[in-house]
């Protein structure tokens, strides 16, 4: 039986939405038919989702049109090419403006969903479906949408918001350990860059959520989707604050578009990212020894990687030339001045960011 734990707003005036966290959440027929305006949806997942989660959510939407688009898995696919499918099959089954397109699956199908949703038509209605703890717990709030390119990681795309987020607790239990490490890593993020007191609870409980406890669990996602929600209701479209939660990002999408998309996994990435920043962070004085010695054994705690790939310093500044933080080709970074202490900078010696670069290579 489908039970609601927790509910909680975005807060953005006409565009605000609801983000529901619960169990059994995919059979809960009432709570979809509440989000979709007309009778025509379109459900996009994944050749991996798909198998397991889709007949669930199609039992859920009985009584409405519903066609599927099942995509191929992995982030080397998250690109135009493969978008164009979505729009293939809309077009094709005669799609109009009154659609609702759901994502089904983890942040590559809801950033490519939406950004399907944002183009079609010029924006109808989609709503968030994550079955990753990642997409719980971060992509799938906020409405950053968008594809890579060959250059560099999520450079097109649109913010567009969802008319809902759905999170059914219960799709964790089939997700591989590698994929629940990757999610970790955004979790630890947020107590990192806002809630030292958070932080301090993932400390004591890393195990019971790398064993699926589910009150755990709740409480992870849960935290997680209130500091997003506050810092995106705050800032929406990253002219600021926004920007502290890619703490961990520019070091990570140089690693994952070094490495080519999906040898590492985004979570890997970030936290490798994350220790860099921490290391940078400790260089230039700002953070304590002691506090960057937690966030390394946290990270390693959850699963992850704590150094980087070998790629030289060189190819580490090349690729962090292009990352969507560059503003009038300055490098602005998300560094720490303790836990829970996050901010944005410029003003730090190129010098300590290449002795971070040459010193914290695998």
């Amino acid at each position: 039986m489908s039970r609601v734990i927790s509910t909680l707003d975005v807060d953005l005036g006409e565009r605000s939405y609801p983000i529901y966290i619960g169990q059994d959440l995919l059979r809960d027929a009432k709570l979809f038919r509440r989000h979709i305006a007309l009778a025509q949806v379109m459900v996009v997942s994944n050749e991996t989702v798909a198998p397991l989660y889709m007949q669930t959510l199609l039992d859920s939407l009985q009584g409405l049109q519903v066609e599927q688009v099942v995509l191929p898995d992995g982030e080397k696919y998250k690109t135009l090419e493969i978008l164009n499918r979505i729009f293939d099959q809309l077009l094709e089954k005669r799609f109009d403006r009154g659609c609702t397109l759901i994502a089904l699956g983890g942040g590559v199908i809801g950033d490519m969903t939406g950004f399907a949703a944002a183009c079609y038509q010029r924006g109808v209605n989609f709503i968030q479906v994550p079955t990753t703890l990642l997409s719980q717990v971060d992509s799938s709030v906020g409405g950053k949408t968008g594809v890579n390119h060959p250059l560099g990681k999520n450079m097109i795309g649109a913010f567009y918001q969802p008319q809902a987020v759905i999170i059914d607790i219960d799709t964790l239990k089939t997700l591989p350990p590698r994929e629940l490490s990757a999610g970790l890593a955004e979790v630890i993020k947020h107590g990192i860059i806002k809630d030292a007191e958070y932080f301090s609870w993932l400390e004591s409980h890393m195990q019971d959520l790398r064993d699926l406890d589910p009150e755990a669990l709740a409480h992870a996602v849960k935290g997680s989707c209130v500091i997003k929600s506050r810092v995106v209701s705050a800032d929406e479209r990253e002219a600021g604050q926004r920007a502290l939660l890619n703490f961990g990002h520019t070091f990570g999408h140089a690693i994952e578009t070094g490495m080519g998309y999906g040898n590492w996994l985004h979570g890997e990435a970030v936290g490798a990212g994350m220790c860099m920043a921490a290391r940078m962070s400790r260089r230039l004085g700002w953070l304590s020894a002691e506090e960057e010695t937690r966030i390394t054994e946290l990270i390693a705690a959850a699963g992850l990687p704590t150094a980087p790939p070998e790629l030289s310093s060189e190819r580490f500044m090349e690729l962090m030339a292009v990352d969507k933080k560059v503003m009038a080709g300055k490098l602005r970074l998300v560094l720490l001045q303790g836990i829970g202490k996050a901010l944005i900078s410029e003003d730090f010696s190129i010098e300590i960011l290449q002795e971070t670069l040459q010193s914290t290579t695998a």
